[in-house]
Formats: structure tokens, C-alpha cells, sequence
């Protein structure tokens, strides 16, 4: 039997948030995801029910979802310290964390913030901010506003140009995708285009003291998978896992990434040495080179398709 999600909202320092908590009877510290930009939290739903003894909790930006928009923007120190205090008055001490895509900039940056409080970091699909190796032109033009959130039909013409993986091939993906949106507000979708305008994390990535995760899609059209090498490459104890999947493979495999992420987290025994910044750099150029090709690869045969 599946474990209940509770959904209420929570009052954090002067600001209302809509939490989802999803409970299990494990014994590891909970898990805290930050989801995507415009996303509501019932889109990681299927990801939360395929976890089998992890407490999750998530919780919509202000501005998304159940969230009210708050009087003006904020950066991502901001939802850091939001975020750490709804972890302290649901009275936990210590959680991992977890981000996908935008919110994994939120969790980088939470990590780095509240060290003591983060055990370990799972970043998904995202990459060090505005420095990020970026998607093409046409990509980042279809993310520029939430319509895909509010527009259905405009979601059925752009979900495999801007996710790729699965949604290319099954269209009924698309739909259950669709039909979960709560709708972005357009001001709350530009706050969180505002916050991580600027922000980057490759000046401190390096002193990130948590054993991190990082999962990319193989074929990710809106974060390419360089990103990902670039994370496991500078943040010391990382490892990295390529999914053969697109952007969404959070939702589009959720029961295989919730058990990567699970096992992960419930490993005593893992620890990754940190090598020196000379052999990471070379083995992240070597990395960079295959990437490269794989890219070149999936162009062609998406070219192929057409």
C-alpha cells in the first residue's frame, strides 16, 4: 500500500506555503525537493509515491501552485532560508536534499548555506546557474514564459523540443504531464526567472562538504548533459549517473530514479574521495569530449527522425 501524501499549508515566516510531506517509516533522515521552475509540487507526485521508505517533503515556490506570491522577488538564499525554516518547525534537525532543474540551483544553494542541516545532495537535471553550458536559442525561447503551463495545446506542440527523452516518442506522456498543472502565475513564474539571474555556484562548489548525486538525462534538450559533468567534476565528493532518458526522467522514470536516489541515500557505507582538483579537471575533459559526441550523436538521429 502506498503511503499517503499529506498536503497543507504552512505558515514560515510571514509567508504561506503549500507543503506536500510525503511519510514513511524510515529511519534516515526526510528528503527535501525543490522542484522545477512554474512547477507545482503534484507534478513530482509520481516521483514521491515511487519512493519506498523515504520521507519526502516538498513545497511550491511563492508565486506557484498553492503558494501565494509574495510582495517582491527574492533570490535563492531567500528560499534557502525558507526552506530551513519549514524544515525546523516540521522539527527536524537533519535532512538531504534533493533539486531538479531550477530547483537544483535552490538546493546547491541551500547546501552551501545550511551545510550543518544538509546531510547529503542529490541534484537532478540542473546545473551551476547562469554559467551553465546553455540549450540552444529555440529551447530557451519556449521557457521563457509559463505558457506551456496555462496553454494545454501549446504543451502537446513543445513538449519534445524542450524535455526530449520519453516525451518524444509517447505522446500520452504528454497529456498525464499536462493534466497535473496547477498553472504558474506569469509574476510568480519572472520571480523565479529574477532569482537566479546572476546566481552561480561554480565559485563555491568545490567547498561543498556533502556526498552528492548528480543525475543527468542523456538526451536533455534544456539542460545538456555537460552540466552534469561539470557539477560531479568540481563538487568533491560527487559521483555521476547518466539516465537514458530526456529532461523529466524525475517523472518519466520515476520509480527507477526514486531507487538510484534511495539507494544513494541509504548507503552507510559510501563515501566518495575527494581527488585533486588537477585529476578532476582531467577526467572532466575526457568526460566532456564523449558528452560531446553523444550529442552530436542524438542531433543526427533526431535529424534522422524528421
Amino acid at each position: 500500500m502506498t503511503p499517503e501524501i499529506e498536503a497543507r499549508q504552512i505558515a514560515v515566516e510571514g509567508q504561506l506555503l503549500q507543503v506536500a510531506i510525503r511519510h514513511s517509516s524510515g529511519q534516515q533522515p526526510p528528503l527535501l525537493l525543490f522542484n522545477g521552475i512554474g512547477a507545482n509540487w503534484e507534478l513530482a507526485k509520481p516521483f514521491l509515491e515511487a519512493l519506498t521508505s523515504t520521507t519526502a517533503i516538498i513545497f511550491d515556490v511563492p508565486g506557484v501552485g498553492g503558494s501565494p506570491r509574495p510582495l517582491l522577488p527574492y533570490r535563492p538564499s531567500t528560499l534557502a532560508r525558507l526552506a530551513a525554516a519549514l524544515v525546523a518547525e516540521l522539527g527536524y534537525t537533519e535532512i538531504d536534499v534533493a533539486g531538479v532543474s531550477w530547483g537544483g540551483g535552490i538546493a546547491q544553494q541551500f547546501a552551501h548555506q545550511y551545510p550543518k542541516l544538509c546531510r547529503r545532495l542529490v541534484l537532478a537535471a540542473t546545473a551551476p546557474g547562469f554559467t551553465m553550458v546553455p540549450a540552444s536559442p529555440s529551447v530557451l525561447w519556449k521557457m521563457a514564459t509559463p505558457r506551456r503551463y496555462t496553454d494545454k495545446n501549446y504543451m502537446n506542440g513543445i513538449a519534445a523540443d524542450i524535455y526530449g527523452g520519453a516525451f518524444r516518442d509517447d505522446q500520452s506522456l504528454i497529456g498525464r504531464h499536462a493534466a497535473a498543472m496547477r498553472g504558474a502565475r506569469n509574476l510568480g513564474y519572472l520571480y523565479q526567472l529574477l532569482a537566479m539571474s546572476g546566481w552561480t555556484s561554480l565559485p563555491w562548489l568545490w567547498s561543498l562538504p556533502q556526498q552528492t548525486l548528480v543525475l543527468m538525462g542523456r538526451d536533455d534538450p534544456l539542460v545538456p548533459p555537460i552540466n552534469g559533468h561539470i557539477l560531479a567534476g568540481l563538487i568533491p565528493n560527487a559521483e555521476l549517473r547518466m539516465i537514458d532518458d530526456g529532461h523529466l526522467f524525475i517523472v518519466t522514470r520515476p520509480a527507477e530514479t526514486a531507487a538510484l536516489i534511495e539507494a544513494f541515500l541509504a548507503d552507510a557505507s559510501k563515501h566518495v574521495d575527494p581527488s585533486s582538483p588537477l585529476s578532476r579537471l582531467a577526467s572532466w575533459v575526457r568526460d566532456l569530449i564523449s558528452t560531446l559526441g553523444e550529442r552530436r550523436d542524438n542531433q543526427a538521429q533526431q535529424e534522422g527522425r524528421k
